[in-house]
């Protein structure tokens, strides 16, 4: 059975770090697009960063870009989400989720076109 489980979020002051983490199991993250999601209260589920199936290309979202990064270890089977110099912005349920794929070296951040989601974790920077 396919299962998808975040966690690391919590309450952090601004200016602050997580990392969050998307565990895999009952299948290999290998052929999969990976991303990370975060929907604010009153807001749509938007892309933050994304990843190839090869690890080779990644995408951020310009909101993030030079503070998140994402990486995947293959050998835990997880994929991470290193949030420096968090801004009270960045408060969401953030998601992950995996989409079968093709093509090896797409990094592609609609979330339209990802199958399967984990259940969220909770992000709160306070000011």
């Amino acid at each position: 059975q396919l299962q998808i489980v975040e966690s690391g979020g919590g309450l952090v002051q601004t200016g602050g770090s997580l990392r969050l983490s998307c565990a895999a199991s009952g299948f290999t993250l290998d052929g999969y697009g990976i991303g990370w999601f975060r929907q604010a209260p009153g807001k749509e589920r938007e892309g933050v960063s994304c990843i190839s199936s090869s690890g080779s290309r990644t995408n951020y979202a310009d909101s993030v870009k030079g503070r998140f990064t994402i990486s995947k270890d293959n050998a835990k089977n997880t994929v991470y989400l290193q949030m420096n110099s968090l801004k009270a912005e960045d408060t969401a349920v953030y998601y992950c989720a995996v989409r079968p794929v093709l093509e090896p070296h797409v990094a592609a951040c609609d979330p339209r076109a990802y199958d399967y989601w984990g259940q969220g974790t909770q992000v709160t920077v306070s000011s």
